[in-house]
């Protein structure tokens, strides 16, 4: 058997040493146009910055080294140009000579990726203007800050690739101005959640843009980058405004298309034609959770999908389940993760869903350096089917996300996360650690012990004279900053006054984190009093609303110190 690899990297290279694990005898073919045959294009931001210092490091085989183990004849600046699916064969244009040749195959793989996104008016041609997706745009920005000391750089886009390069970026020493087209930046984030990564990226220096489209970019009289604000002087553009699927060989051969002009391909990631396989950035793939199709480009689908081919090509029956999208970024001294879908996307989809939003302490609180995280769990209100999971904090953040994003493909459902027995020692974890905190959370909403209301919420009961708004904090933490319309009544005095709280009306609690006001919810429910619990407390209230985050001290609820 002949099996030729279009594309290598992630998916292409993995389903090369997997079909060399399989068959010894397979003759294996990859077909790659860059110079690179296997290579960490997750890392290349921290190249940039000087975090990895050799290049050789991106670079997880060579040619060389992968024929030397695997036999795999792998053939760099060789680009793929059509496909004669009738033949059989491939045409290869050799990017050093020019030549072409036909290449045979019994299975085809492709593995093309996807493509940086260029807008109309980029002038990425300009020797200043740059997009990053390869080992190549890599070194051309790394060597532009080595050689030429850019004071400013422009970079239009706020996903992964821009927040990863403003920081790296940021690193060398260059003032960034990120531009983001919409109210936030990470698209698979909720607004509210985001809000934490745009106070980090202030705070740290980077001049953050929300809101603003691009428009052009200048290049008489010095680089400069316009959006439908404002015009930016730059030394250095850099555009991250997203991948588009590189499709066009798969389209050019009749191939059926998918999702945005992506490869539509079957559960073994079989294409519309028997004896050709895709997988990666390039393909469209069905949401996990929602089964809905999707476009997600990320490394571990990627490498999955990879070997799930490669078993598929040599006899196996092997079934992709799809993706749920998760991931993690670093984004200055927070983390930033997600699993599943997002609060947008539930509503976009009419799902009868509801959440909870939690400020845990990374390990307890006794022991020396707990970091305070934002956790967001979304789930089914009938059932509790967990949806998906967003946090935002300092160490413990991956941890916690993995734990969510099993349990969400283990199905789960959501109010059991309190019964996950998980590894805790005081440097690490609390006894309840924060995935079990969010489940006994879930379960009281579920059971009916607590009903919340929400931040999207808070403006409008403002300006309602039929409830009554309380924060049960100290008198100190309310002084320093509290909800518009909120009174202040401690809860370690709640009982002793509740003759100041007006019966008959609805009243809405809320505290630094939620478990104060939880309590106190439960104080009044069983005097009598129709009550709310505010989910997320008033740390989340203020990122939101007012775009700056406190009560990140690390010792419990009302201590202070």
């Amino acid at each position: 058997m002949k099996v030729v690899i279009i594309g290598g990297v992630a998916g292409g290279a993995t389903a090369a040493a997997r079909i060399r694990r399989l068959d010894e005898n397979a003759q294996i073919v990859i077909l790659e146009r860059t110079g690179y045959i296997s290579y960490a294009n997750c890392g290349l931001p921290y190249y940039v910055g000087g975090e990895i210092t050799d290049e050789e490091e991106l670079t997880l085989q060579t040619p060389a080294s992968f024929y030397a183990r695997y036999r795999i004849d792998a053939r760099v600046f060789s680009e793929a140009v059509k496909i004669d699916r009738a033949a059989r064969t491939v045409t290869v244009r050799n990017l050093r000579t020019g030549e072409t040749y036909a290449e045979t195959y019994d299975k085809l793989l492709l593995s093309p990726g996807a493509k940086a996104f260029v807008p109309q008016g980029a002038k990425t041609d300009d020797g200043r203007v740059f997009t990053l997706r390869t080992v190549e745009d890599t070194l051309a920005i790394h060597r532009f800050v080595r050689e030429r000391g850019p004071e400013r750089a422009v970079i239009v886009g706020g996903g992964f690739i821009g927040l990863e390069l403003a920081e790296n970026l940021m690193r060398r020493g260059v003032r960034v101005t990120l531009i983001q087209r919409g109210e936030q930046v990470l698209a698979p984030f909720d607004a509210d959640m985001a809000a934490f990564l745009h106070i980090e990226l202030m705070r740290r220096g980077v001049d953050l843009r929300l809101d603003e489209s691009f428009s052009a970019i200048g290049t008489e009289g010095g680089l400069t980058v316009q959006t439908d604000r404002g015009t930016y002087g730059a030394d250095l553009a850099v555009i991250a405004v997203g991948v588009t699927p590189e499709s066009d060989l798969a389209r050019d051969a009749g191939l059926a298309l998918g999702l945005k002009g992506s490869i539509a391909v079957d559960a073994h990631m079989r294409t519309s034609d028997e004896n050709i396989y895709a997988v990666g950035d390039a393909v469209e793939v069905r949401q996990s959770v929602t089964g809905e199709k999707a476009l997600i480009a990320l490394a571990g689908p990627a490498n999955r999908q990879g070997r799930l081919a490669a078993d598929n090509i040599c006899g196996g029956d092997s079934v992709y389940r799809g993706s749920q999208g998760s991931s993690v970024l670093r984004v200055f001294s927070l983390t930033a993760a997600s699993t599943g879908i997002n609060e947008k996307t539930a509503r976009a989809l009419g799902l009868d869903y509801d959440k909870v939003v939690l400020s845990p302490l990374s390990h307890a609180s006794y022991y020396p350096g707990a970091q305070v995280m934002t956790m967001k769990v979304l789930f089914e209100r009938t059932g509790g089917k967990l949806l998906g999971a967003q946090i935002v904090g300092g160490e413990g953040v991956d941890k916690r996300i993995d734990v969510l994003a099993t349990a969400i493909r283990a199905g789960m459902p959501a109010p059991e996360l309190k019964d996950l027995d998980l590894a805790y020692a005081p440097p690490y974890s609390s006894a309840k650690d924060p995935v079990n905190m969010a489940g006994y959370i879930i379960e009281n909403v579920m059971t009916g012990k607590v009903r919340q209301f929400h931040v999207e919420e808070t403006d409008a009961l403002a300006r309602e004279n039929r409830v009554t708004l309380l924060d049960t904090r100290t008198p100190r933490e309310y002084a320093r900053g509290h909800a518009q319309g909120f009174i202040n009544i401690p809860l370690d005095e709640l009982r002793e006054r509740l003759g100041e709280v007006e019966k008959g009306k609805p009243v809405y609690v809320m505290c630094q984190s939620g478990l104060r006001s939880y309590l106190a919810c439960r104080i009044l429910s069983q005097n009598g009093y129709d009550c709310y619990n505010f989910s997320g407390g008033y740390r989340f209230y203020e990122a939101v609303h007012r775009g700056c985050a406190s009560g990140s001290s690390a010792y419990p609820c009302g201590m202070e110190k």
